[in-house]
């Protein structure tokens, strides 16, 4: 699901920027996977506060965050490089979908952690 957004912000740009189109479908992707990563963390510490649960401090929380973004970086960044991207190119179908609708994903999920870390 995710290469096809990858795919997809790849190709729409790659008409307009040419190569930069590379640069700004990682950061699309990385921004996604990491908003994706902050509003489930956040949930959980929602949870977990709500049912009065001590499982990790805020600062902690932090840290461990950090780590998974610096990992979802760098896995992305080996994963969407060279050879990968034209096999996915090659062999996605190609879907008509709003470009605005999927830069509006992590700007949803972020909201979304947000609100939830507002939660304590």
């Amino acid at each position: 699901m995710l290469d096809n957004y990858y795919i997809t912000i790849f190709n729409h740009y790659k008409k307009v920027f040419g190569k930069k189109s590379i640069t700004i479908a990682l950061l699309y992707i990385n921004a996604l996977e990491i908003s994706i990563a902050l509003a489930l963390g956040a949930f959980f510490m929602a949870f977990a506060s709500q049912m009065k649960i001590s499982v990790m401090s805020s600062s902690k929380f932090w840290v461990l965050f950090t780590l998974i973004a610096l990992f979802i970086i760098s896995k992305n960044w080996m994963r969407y490089n060279g050879k990968k991207r034209t096999i996915l190119n090659a062999k996605s179908k190609r879907i008509d979908t709003s470009i605005s609708l999927l830069w509006l994903i992590p700007i949803g999920c972020l909201t979304m952690a947000f609100i939830l870390l507002q939660v304590q």
